[in-house]
């Protein structure tokens, strides 16, 4: 029931009433402050799972909406902000920046972040979820809803895959 959620989901569901949008959220028997543990919760694919992950670049906080099984690349998230720098943010910037508490950091409402950018590979899921105030709450919507209420710039945001190469064949007398 609404009235029991904790103050911050509570905030993330009013806002998405006022705005009307097409979501869900959903409390999980079990915290799920990884990608890996909200998949396991929901039963989506690790890459459903969007990961908002806080940067600050030349000083200002953005933040990266990421697929769950990818890991944010901050050099091209400063160069889709054009700023020469970017890190990830530390546990009390996240806070004072976004108003919510690493592990439950909802992408909407914002406290103090301007830009908003998501990995252009989360639009092709049907349906995302995202943090939606705690660890144990999140928001289920299709990635257009992501895109209207967040009015996040879809960029490529994500390091690339580590290929695996093949070991050369030993050489030597048996």
């Amino acid at each position: 029931m609404a009235d029991s959620w904790p103050e911050p989901v509570e905030r993330v569901a009013a806002f998405l009433r006022q705005a009307g949008a097409e979501a869900r959220i959903e409390e999980l028997e079990l915290d799920a402050a990884s990608a890996a543990d909200a998949a396991r919760a929901t039963g989506a694919t690790p890459d459903a799972i969007v990961k908002s992950i806080l940067v600050i670049c030349d000083g200002r906080p953005v933040l990266a909406l990421l697929p769950g099984d990818r890991r944010a690349d901050t050099a091209k998230i400063a160069a889709a902000c054009g700023t020469r720098t970017a890190r990830l943010a530390r546990a009390d910037e996240v806070v004072a920046s976004t108003g919510f508490a690493p592990g439950g950091v909802a992408p909407f409402p914002l406290a103090h972040v301007e830009t908003v950018l998501v990995d252009r590979t989360l639009l092709a899921q049907e349906l995302v979820w995202v943090g939606a105030g705690s660890p144990s709450h999140l928001a289920a919507l299709r990635p257009t809803e992501l895109l209207r209420l967040t009015q996040a710039r879809p960029v490529d945001a994500v390091e690339e895959p580590v290929a695996l190469t093949a070991q050369p064949a030993l050489r030597g007398d048996a």
